[in-house]
């Protein structure tokens, strides 16, 4: 996220004159820099960038002190990155397809590892192991590092992540790459399936990013930083360097972009809700 925020910033500095600033306010899973933008002036002057964890933070803590649909204007999707279902090299599988089928016929035997409860990749895999009907544990970790290091070590079975974090593992052989979980394939990894064509179709769940204002911004000025930051995202030195990232651009239209919070809060709503996730117990 910091990434996307500074190449953003740094592009649309150049583009407006005006400096851009980023400050990071990380803690609570995000709420703490979300709340400090929520009760800011609505003048254009503080923004939110954030991740798809923004929309399911509400729906995995009691106390968020905001409202993702009503104390905040959304801008525009900024952009997302597929996640990608890799394993440790001894699984007996080539692709995820082949994974499901092994764990259907050994219940119990396999795990997954996640970077943090919560998180897209979290979700991505309980949503596999509902929509597959799969009996495997989730072992949670404290940042993708660990996690992946036991995977490639093959103290954990596998885990879904981000492309940026897993590719160069993926490239190196210490990972085997199983599935990707957006609609189509990715250019990086043209052999490797979809989650959706490994049989659970309609399948998708990627980690994307958005840019949002405080309340009641005006119409105006909203349409004006929409088409600033999309001429922004769609410059060649903005592609480039969230394109090496494995970063897929959007700059939606805000209404687009408001529809887009609606249908994922709904659909984390529902994974989240079946396997009973509670982040403040």
């Amino acid at each position: 996220m910091d990434a996307v925020a500074r190449i953003l910033a740094s592009r649309l500095t150049e583009n407006l004159g005006q400096q851009f600033i980023v400050d990071n306010r990380p803690g609570a899973n995000g709420t703490l820099g979300s709340s400090l933008a929520s009760k800011s002036d609505p003048d254009g002057y503080t923004l939110l960038v954030q991740a798809s964890t923004f929309v399911a933070a509400p729906l995995l803590m009691k106390k968020v002190p905001y409202d993702i649909h009503n104390d905040f204007t959304p801008i525009t999707q900024l952009g997302a990155v597929p996640l990608l279902v890799s394993s440790s090299p001894g699984i007996p599988a080539k692709n995820l397809q082949e994974f499901i089928a092994a764990i259907k016929a050994t219940p119990g035997k396999y795990t997954f590892g996640t970077s943090a409860e919560g998180s897209a990749s979290h979700l991505a895999e309980v949503a596999i192991r509902r929509d597959a009907k799969l009996d495997f544990m989730i072992v949670p970790y404290k940042g993708t590092a660990p996690a992946l290091t036991d995977v490639m070590g093959g103290h954990t079975s596998a885990m879904v992540d981000a492309l940026p974090s897993t590719l160069p593992h993926v490239k190196s052989g210490k990972l085997k790459p199983l599935a990707v979980t957006s609609a189509q394939r990715i250019p990086s990894l043209p052999d490797v399936p979809t989650v959706a064509e490994s049989g659970l179709e309609g399948f998708e769940m990627v980690s994307w990013y958005g840019l949002w204002g405080p309340a009641k911004m005006p119409a105006e000025l909203v349409a004006k930083i929409h088409q600033e930051v999309a001429k922004a995202l769609n410059s060649q030195q903005v592609a480039r360097s969230l394109g090496a990232q494995g970063f897929i651009v959007s700059g939606a239209a805000p209404e687009q972009f408001k529809s887009y919070i609606k249908l994922e809060s709904d659909k984390y709503g529902r994974i989240i809700s079946a396997a009973k996730i509670e982040l403040d117990k």
